[in-house]
């Protein structure tokens, strides 16, 4: 996404489906990207989004979340990651209904760690394994009210 999402050039209401690959967690506005998906969907429309989710959140580490996320921030899509909470609750605020999230994929340690960031290098490995494997490759679906 080039441009604002804000700034999609479609009339309300004009498309059937969205498919997204892995970019919504780039944004900086979540929300705002969901609000427009919304916008552009037909009554029935469905969003079919492959994205990075946190299974769970990321309490109960011995860092906190800001440093985890400055430390994974080499990798966009896992720093801008959401919670499945946060996934379903911006669904939700922006309008949609029968939201789903399946992971697909849970990542491990060896998934990320060839280029070690230093505040992870610092943490045991089962620590680190903790963390990764909350990380995962999820279908998410949601679908616009039909009215």
């Amino acid at each position: 996404m080039c441009q604002h999402v804000a700034q999609l050039p479609l009339p309300e209401a004009s498309i059937d489906v969205i498919l997204s690959n892995c970019v919504i967690n780039l944004s900086p506005d979540k929300g705002e990207v969901l609000r427009e998906a919304f916008r552009v969907l037909r009554p029935g429309g469905r969003l079919a989004v492959s994205d990075i989710v946190i299974d769970g959140d990321l309490t109960g580490l011995p860092v906190i979340e800001a440093q985890i996320r400055a430390a994974l921030s080499w990798a966009g899509c896992i720093a801008g990651a959401l919670t499945m909470d946060q996934y379903r609750q911006l669904l939700t605020e922006a309008g949609f209904e029968q939201v789903d999230i399946d992971v697909r994929q849970r990542y491990t340690a060896e998934d990320f760690l060839s280029d070690t960031p230093d505040t992870l290098s610092a943490l045991s490995a089962d620590v680190v394994n903790d963390l990764i494997g909350r990380f995962s490759s999820s279908a998410v679906t949601a679908w616009k009210p039909a009215k």
